[in-house]
């Protein structure tokens, strides 16, 4: 197995990335918020904000993808202090697994005490529609299966146990106060509950790979959110996190239809005011729920 210290992930170089921010920045966030493709106008939101670009931030990786900033935002959203990641990071960069996840344990090590991670995924579920927002009640890890998990290799105890359960890992009480918040909203007839399944990428899913999934009980397909999930987990800390349906997978062979980055980016633009709204609002509800004591 790969020494810990070599690989750059270590809990040391991670304390060592969380204490260079929070030597830069006055904000100590306690909501940590990962912007999808084409979403990041959840980080505009903030309010007096310190942005640091991903390549400033000693240990970070960068950002490849197109719609995906590359910055981590540090503000108060309605008051509550957050920090924002405009830009994740994918396995079909070419990115060992642990690099991706490693944002998530800063996040811990900065004090955040619940994520929030936004997607774009492609809708499985025939019942859903391009625009809807999925609020993710579970997952299928494909990676995972394959033994591309983020917690091989040595386990260190001061961030979380050997064999994390995941039977709870999105906790159902924030998925509840999203429907009561999209109820208020007025935006029933768009949110959905759903499983969200990753898979690598960066090529789309064949036709055959599409039936196979909602066969298996899959109402969304992407390729992010399912890593950070397991990492955000095995440290503590609570996790809510949304699909935005930005394209229907195609199931079959009749049909035209190609899926496309564009085209989610483009469902991004048209969708993200309402998400962000949806966000901000269960942001300022977090401490009422005696959420943070």
């Amino acid at each position: 197995m790969f020494p810990e210290s070599s690989t750059g992930y270590s809990y040391e170089d991670c304390q060592a990335t969380a204490d260079w921010l929070l030597s830069q920045t006055a904000v100590r966030p306690l909501v940590g918020i990962v912007c999808g493709s084409g979403l990041g106008g959840l980080a505009d939101a903030l309010k007096n904000q310190v942005a640091f670009n991903y390549r400033d931030i000693p240990n970070f990786p960068q950002s490849t993808v197109h719609g995906h900033a590359g910055r981590l935002v540090f503000g108060t959203l309605k008051g509550r202090p957050c920090v924002c990641m405009q830009g994740r990071f994918h396995l079909y960069e070419g990115y060992p697994i642990q690099k991706i996840t490693m944002p998530m344990r800063i996040f811990k090590l900065l004090g955040v005490e619940t994520v929030i991670l936004t997607n774009a995924a492609g809708g499985l579920n025939q019942d859903y529609k391009v625009g809807d927002i999925m609020i993710i009640k579970d997952h299928l890890n494909m990676p995972g299966f394959a033994g591309n998990n983020p917690l091989a290799g040595p386990n260190d105890e001061r961030f979380g146990v050997r064999f994390p359960c995941m039977s709870d890992a999105y906790d159902r009480e924030l998925q509840q106060m999203a429907l009561d918040v999209g109820s208020e909203l007025g935006y029933s007839d768009f949110l959905r509950e759903g499983v969200y399944c990753v898979l690598g990428g960066p090529s789309f899913e064949t036709i055959a790979e599409c039936r196979m999934l909602h066969k298996l009980g899959a109402d969304a397909v992407g390729m992010s959110t399912v890593h950070e999930v397991i990492v955000a987990r095995h440290c503590g800390m609570r996790v809510f996190a949304l699909s935005l349906i930005t394209n229907k997978a195609v199931m079959n062979y009749d049909s035209e239809e190609k899926a496309n980055h564009e085209e989610v980016l483009q469902t991004g633009k048209q969708r993200a005011e309402q998400l962000e709204r949806l966000v901000s609002t269960i942001v300022t509800r977090l401490e009422h729920n005696n959420n943070f004591a």
